[in-house]
């Protein structure tokens, strides 16, 4: 990967996994048609011709893919599998609260689990039911995992780099509908560390706090609003940069969450009562909520008006300053 390499999120997954693969040969890629089909995203087209030992085609299993990694792991290989689609990840729910999440407290830190579980996630490509699932809050109730979500390719690039070399397991969470909509140069050998999040615009007035592809809906509802707004990209669910929010939340004196899980127990209520904890005193008015809706994933029909868009954003915004 080169400096002018201009690419979308599917291909800076596809050019990290194929320089990490490059790099060191205990990487396993594998899962559902990431082989020979390269992916129901393409995002491994052409891996496994390069890679033929390291790059497998798995059986349609998520169990038995994320049961295998946690073997892999013990071996001393560094599994990367892919769950086709978040809503089918719940199939294999139990290895990663069970097993894969557990190795290092159950084995006094003796062993660790070295595995990157990529999966798309989130709606608006029009998918059918179960195919556009956000479910961040239930990954990063797990102690031992860590939740990472992409935004932007040269993010996608660096976060997953880290994540691949990380020595416990993370859940890498891809928003599908990102995948293909802008490019962004990627560097060589990128690598943002995982816990660190990032002001992507500064700002005095509030601070909001969004994710995956609900910061490009903050972004053009911030454009809206007559406020100075700051915006800031956690990157990673677990581990949350709190400090970070609460230094802003200080600084602003009010905060809005924006994603697009449900509303009850989704992280928006994590970082709220974490400012809570760290900016009580600071706070102007109570931390703004923009979030889907409390029922299941509709057909795409209904899709739009169950995400979050731009005018919900920039509604809760100019709610949150007037308060």
């Amino acid at each position: 990967m080169t400096s002018s390499n201009d690419l979308r999120i599917v291909g800076a997954v596809r050019e990290t996994l194929r320089a990490e693969l490059e790099r060191d040969d205990r990487i396993i890629v594998y899962g559902e048609d990431v082989g020979r089909d390269g992916g129901v995203f393409r995002a491994t087209e052409d891996l496994q011709d390069r890679f033929p030992e390291q790059v497998y085609d798995a059986p349609l299993a998520e169990a038995g893919i994320i049961g295998v990694g946690v073997g892999l792991a013990a071996a001393g290989l560094v599994p990367v599998p892919e769950i086709q689609f978040q809503g089918f990840i719940y199939q294999a729910f139990h290895q990663l609260q069970q097993h894969v999440s557990r190795i290092r407290s159950r084995s006094r830190g003796t062993v660790t689990c070295p595995m990157t579980i990529r999966t798309p996630y989130g709606g608006g490509i029009n998918a059918l039911e179960h195919h556009g699932e956000s479910y961040e809050a239930g990954f990063a109730h797990i102690p031992g995992l860590k939740v990472v979500i992409p935004s932007s390719p040269v993010e996608t690039a660096g976060l997953l780099r880290a994540s691949i070399r990380d020595p416990d397991p993370v859940v890498f969470m891809e928003p599908t509908r990102l995948y293909r909509t802008f490019r962004e140069s990627v560097p060589d050998e990128h690598v943002i560390p995982l816990g660190e999040g990032r002001i992507v615009e500064a700002g005095s007035d509030l601070t909001v706090v969004s994710w995956g592809s609900m910061l490009r809906e903050t972004l053009d509802a911030v454009e809206s609003v007559d406020a100075d707004v700051e915006v800031i990209d956690p990157r990673t669910i677990t581990p949350f940069d709190t400090e970070l929010v609460a230094s802003s939340v200080k600084k602003t004196g009010r905060c809005v969450v924006v994603h697009e899980a449900p509303r009850t127990g989704g992280f928006a209520a994590e970082i709220a009562a974490r400012i809570n904890e760290e900016a009580l005193h600071y706070l102007e008015a109570p931390v703004g909520r923009v979030t889907a809706y409390d029922v299941p994933q509709p057909f795409f029909a209904r899709e739009d008006a169950y995400r979050p868009d731009a005018a919900r954003i920039a509604r809760t915004i100019r709610e949150t300053m007037q308060d």
